[in-house]
């Protein structure tokens, strides 16, 4: 494997691994799940915190991008309501990432202008679906914000019925942010 590959490997299990097991995964056990010596794991990240920084980078680059392209859509209530479920998607799969980036970890600091970054889409997001009419007209970003952080940190016992609950969770919130029909 060239040195380009080795180093996207690292970071895509460890990604998974954090994903999955939460940041404190110790660096040999993403090698031994890599496939890999620890060594070239450090080779490539010369610190435990440069893999962290990596993996999470990559997180904040997903999220962005995915926002990004909420707000270009032409529909602000499917774009709102998409990202409500994107983000309860992403709170199963990849829950010990998410409470990097979201919580107190010191990891996820060096990310604080992108969480802010992000949470000025949101803002945009809900009111573009508010102007357009496609959510109930008092219904504010924090609101939204707070449904958010209910999904968060929503903790059930098997990674199944976690899954399921989350996204029942994410259809009641949806269902609480549309605009009532006649």
């Amino acid at each position: 494997m060239d040195a380009e590959h080795n180093r996207r490997h690292v970071v895509a299990v460890a990604r998974a691994a954090f994903a999955a097991d939460g940041l404190d995964l110790p660096v040999h056990e993403i090698a031994r799940r890599a496939g890999l010596g620890v060594a070239t794991v450090y080779r490539h990240f010369p610190s435990r915190q440069d893999l962290v920084g990596a993996v999470l980078a990559e997180q904040v680059a997903v999220c962005r991008a995915q926002m990004r392209a909420a707000l270009d859509d032409p529909d602000p209530w499917r774009a709102l309501r998409g990202t409500v479920h994107r983000f309860a998607e992403g709170q199963v799969r990849d829950r010990g990432l998410n409470g990097a980036l979201l919580g107190s970890h010191p990891a996820g600091a060096a990310f604080a202008g992108q969480r802010r970054a992000q949470a000025r889409r949101l803002e945009q997001l809900v009111e573009r679906a508010r102007s357009a009419g496609g959510v109930r007209p008092e219904l504010s970003v924090e609101d939204v914000r707070i449904g958010l952080r209910a999904i968060a940190s929503f903790r059930a016992g098997s990674p199944e019925s976690a899954a399921a609950a989350v996204r029942r969770l994410a259809d009641l919130l949806v269902a609480g942010m549309a605009r009532p029909h006649p």
